[in-house]
């Protein structure tokens, strides 16, 4: 399996997460510049977390715009998948791969922390059964208030494309006020996902979590199955 992770002025995750892959998992993964225009065969693209462009304008805005971000439309188009964590989330749904938006924490503050997320059953692979019915992953950011309509709220539960919930009891609105709690989503073919807690950086046994793991491992999953 070959794995593609993308790399904009900014990223902050993205040796990390090529590292997680070789070292981790022990697959083939590499760095793709933002201007270049193709990944070759890759069954995964990854778009990391980070900083792109500064987050200027608004997260992930700028980096939409970059030459590679049609190579990853057309990927997803032919059924390839697509992972956008953290920064790379902001991104895809900057670029309307992912419907809805990511505006600032109401909290007005940068959140850094361990967060409880409640599983939902999304695909054959992302479910309870298979996560588990909770997960405690990394959260690192400024702007992550999942925010959308009440159309698109009503299909994103009918087509069963949430990912993931901020736990109710940690939720509160001291991570970041999203909207129904959503924590991550897929789009309605479930080639595109996109989540704003940090699987990569819980996946090491020095980690108080290591459940990062089981949703690197659905993602794969689900990728080698195409």
């Amino acid at each position: 399996m070959k794995i593609a992770v993308l790399q904009f002025p900014g990223s902050g995750s993205d040796r990390d997460t090529v590292d997680v892959f070789r070292h981790g998992l022990g697959l083939s993964a590499e760095l793709v510049w933002h201007k270049e225009t193709g990944f070759g065969e890759a069954d995964l693209v990854v778009l990391p977390g980070g900083f792109a462009f500064g987050d200027y304008l608004r997260c992930g805005a700028i980096a939409s715009h970059s030459p590679i971000m049609q190579a990853v439309k057309d990927h997803a188009d032919r059924g390839g998948l697509v992972l956008g964590i953290g920064n790379g989330f902001q991104i895809l749904c900057e670029a309307g791969l992912l419907p809805g938006a990511l505006i600032e924490n109401v909290s007005l503050e940068f959140r850094s922390e361990t967060v409880a997320l409640e599983v939902e059953n999304a695909t054959e692979t992302w479910k309870r059964s298979t996560l588990g019915e909770a997960i405690r992953l990394p959260v690192a950011h400024g702007k992550g208030n999942y925010q959308a309509d009440d159309v698109l709220l009503q299909r994103l539960e009918e087509n069963h494309q949430i990912l993931f919930r901020y736990d109710e009891g940690n939720f509160a609105e001291k991570v970041n006020g999203s909207v129904k709690r959503i924590a991550g989503i897929r789009n309605e073919a479930g080639t595109v996902f996109g989540m704003m807690p940090h699987p990569e950086r819980a996946m090491e046994r020095f980690h108080p979590s290591q459940d990062g793991r089981k949703v690197i491992e659905a993602i794969l999953q689900l990728a080698s199955s195409r």
